[in-house]
């Protein structure tokens, strides 16, 4: 999200009133294969498949996910992160996230409005209020599929029901929370100068009603929904495309993406119409053509539309749109990210020549660009199933989502900089709400969505997380008991309802330069092709064991403009220097305004330094003895302790070292 700058957007243009009736289509309480892509979709039942198959001829994916609600988590932090956000998400009260929404809608609010981006003056020019709802409704739609906890349930219905209540007041399908209300969005529409925006906040509000419908089957969302998808095809409906490309370039979210879901569920043409205009093509085009123009860029600006571009190609069938996308993945994972998987600096794109004046700084890895990269990556993946797509996946799950979480009171970070002795700051539980707040809110509730996939005869195992999947179709059960990555080997046991000839597809990460795999207790393949999937077919009957052996070590990475400059890896680990809380005082990383990242904190600190040539540091690093804990020797001969960076909090830390 921008909140470093005001968005400033100049047109001339009248605009037809905000206001249109409900739609008298029903809207699919499914999704197509395509729209199983962006995240939510893969929790979608499989039968509801061939439905969404006659509304659209959308490309089929090689791979499909299986629905969350057929993965279960066993214990591991993946798990204690979830309930950790499911407790977080019970004690916000919906009528407080509700009430700029009846106050706009000419109602009397029920609750007083949360405090940070929802309502403090400070604020007012981003114009963000009213976000954390749509990130909300998409939480607890998540967290009801995980766990069919009807609390969820209860307040997405109640929300949509109160979002009704709005929209019939105020006679409009727009719902929002804006302190000018509707006129702000009237007034971008028109093309007159405007701050903050107004599409990226109704986004969430979209996205948020889009899950509770596809993941709750919750039809007062469903309501609320259809109508405020006509309003917006009304509104928009007068803009040239020149005007409507020049809209654009405030962000807009992830609008392209919702309304081509939109399409998926109805069959509405006109939805599927919106999704390609809301498609920047100032974006799209260098991409398409190979051109990597994203210095100086906002980043997490760009990665919701990049995500919008794969859906509409799932939509059109459009190869521009998936090279754009595709494209864009191979940039931003391969050259522009730091070994956590995140990448910019204050939200931006910089230059990788200038890589040394940029990683150390407090204002590194967005976690919402985290987030969103995560979601780009899996819908890559669910069209082109390389492992490559995977580790990177992992890579990011560990270093930056589930670093992202305060283990203990499940608040969630902003940043997470790379600035020595720094430490990671996490929002309050009222009066913060960032943008990485409400991703903050989503993250955790779906864990189980990415570890197994399918495709007609094989299975797919991504991640090592202790789960299970039930595969009903082949009346299959497949159980994952690992302790990874304190080791690094997983085992697997399968129960089924006869025996079932089934391949199964282990990933061998790029990390481990080797992997063995048996079989009931007998050694039957080794590979050695790291950054690919090894696979076993046979006639698989209940009881048959599975071990998967790879090999962790520490390893070193750097940027290739400063090979000088170091982190340092086990697996897919970063291992941060656990620095100490010398000069902190207690709650320190409990913060409020995100915009004073690099100031808090800000007392001299003397990080250790590290001499030498990489590979030999790497060398020496050694095991303490207690899991996933090592040392290794600073200059002046004292050890540094190392731990993953996701274990990391309330201590200062060091992912990168500049090397003397």
């Amino acid at each position: 999200m921008a909140t470093h700058r005001k968005n400033r957007i100049s047109r001339r243009r009248s605009v037809r009133s905000c206001c249109h009736a409900p739609s008298r289509r029903d809207v699919l309480a499914t999704a197509s294969i395509g729209a199983l892509a962006t995240g939510w979709g893969a929790v979608m039942p499989a039968a509801a498949w061939a439905q969404a198959k006659a509304i659209s001829p959308a490309p089929a994916t090689m791979v499909q996910p299986f629905d969350m609600a057929d993965v279960t988590l066993a214990d591991s932090p993946f798990l204690h992160a979830q309930k950790m956000t499911e407790a977080y998400l019970m004690r916000l009260q919906p009528d407080r996230l509700l009430a700029n929404f009846r106050t706009n809608a000419g109602l009397k609010p029920k609750a007083p409005v949360y405090g940070g981006w929802e309502s403090e003056p400070m604020w007012d020019e981003i114009n963000c209020h009213g976000h954390t709802l749509g990130h909300y409704l998409s939480a607890c739609a998540l967290a009801y599929r995980a766990t069919k906890d009807k609390r969820y349930r209860q307040r997405i219905d109640y929300i949509a029901n109160e979002l009704a209540a709005c929209q019939k007041a105020a006679g409009t399908g727009l719902v929002c929370a804006f302190p000018k209300g509707a006129a702000l969005v009237a007034a971008h529409l028109r093309g007159e100068p405007i701050t903050g925006v107004p599409w990226y906040t109704l986004h969430k509000v979209y996205a948020g009603l889009r899950d509770s419908v596809l993941l709750a089957d919750s039809a007062p969302s469903r309501a609320v929904l259809i109508r405020l998808a006509d309003w917006g095809v009304v509104a928009t409906r007068p803009l040239s495309d020149e005007q409507f490309e020049t809209m654009l370039q405030t962000e807009y979210g992830g609008m392209n993406e919702v309304y081509a879901d939109l399409y998926f569920m109805t069959g509405n043409e006109d939805y599927r119409a919106l999704s390609r205009r809301f498609s920047q093509k100032a974006v799209m085009n260098p991409l398409v053509k190979g051109q990597d123009h994203l210095d100086g860029m906002h980043a997490n600006t760009q990665i919701p539309k990049i995500i919008g571009f794969q859906r509409v190609f799932e939509a059109t069938g459009d190869d521009q749109y998936r090279n754009a996308a595709a494209f864009f993945w191979r940039t931003v994972a391969h050259t522009r990210a730091f070994a956590t998987g995140g990448h910019g600096d204050g939200e931006h794109f910089f230059a990788m020549a200038d890589f040394d004046k940029h990683v150390f700084s407090a204002k590194g890895s967005e976690t919402c660009c985290q987030h969103n990269m995560l979601k780009l990556t899996r819908a890559l993946f669910l069209h082109d199933p390389r492992a490559e797509y995977a580790d990177y996946y992992e890579r990011t799950l560990y270093n930056g989502i589930l670093a992202s979480q305060d283990p203990d009171s499940g608040m969630a970070t902003y940043f997470q900089g790379a600035r020595p002795g720094y430490m990671k700051l996490y929002h309050t539980p009222e009066d913060s709400f960032w943008c990485c707040t409400g991703t903050g809110m989503e993250n955790h509730v779906k864990y189980r969505d990415s570890i197994y996939f399918h495709d007609d005869r094989a299975m797919y195992v991504n991640l090592f997380i202790p789960s299970s999947v039930t595969w009903a179709d082949k009346g299959a059960v497949l159980t994952q008991a690992t302790r990874f990555p304190e080791a690094g080997n997983t085992e697997f046991r399968w129960k089924l309802r006869q025996p079932t000839e089934l391949t199964l597809k282990l990933r061998h990460p790029k990390w481990s330069r080797a992997a063995t795999l048996l079989v009931n207790g007998a050694e039957v393949q080794r590979s050695d092709k790291p950054g690919s999937y090894a696979e076993v077919t046979r006639t698989w009957k209940t009881g048959d064991t599975v071990e998967w052996r790879m090999v962790m070590e520490p390893g070193v990475e750097s940027a290739p403009a400063a090979p000088e400059i170091v982190a340092f890896t086990y697996g897919p680990l970063v291992l941060a220097g656990a620095l100490g809380r010398e000069g902190l005082a207690p709650g320190a990383d409990i913060i409020v305004n995100e915009r004073k990242y690099g100031e808090y904190n800000d007392t001299p600190f003397q990080a250790p330094t590290l001499s030498g040539e990489p590979e030999e540091l790497t060398r020496k690093i050694s095991a303490s003895g207690k899991p996933l804990e090592f040392t290794i020797p600073a200059a002046d001969g004292q050890p540094v302790r190392l731990v993953p960076y996701h274990r990391i909090a309330h201590e200062r830390y060091a992912t990168y070292w500049k090397l003397a």
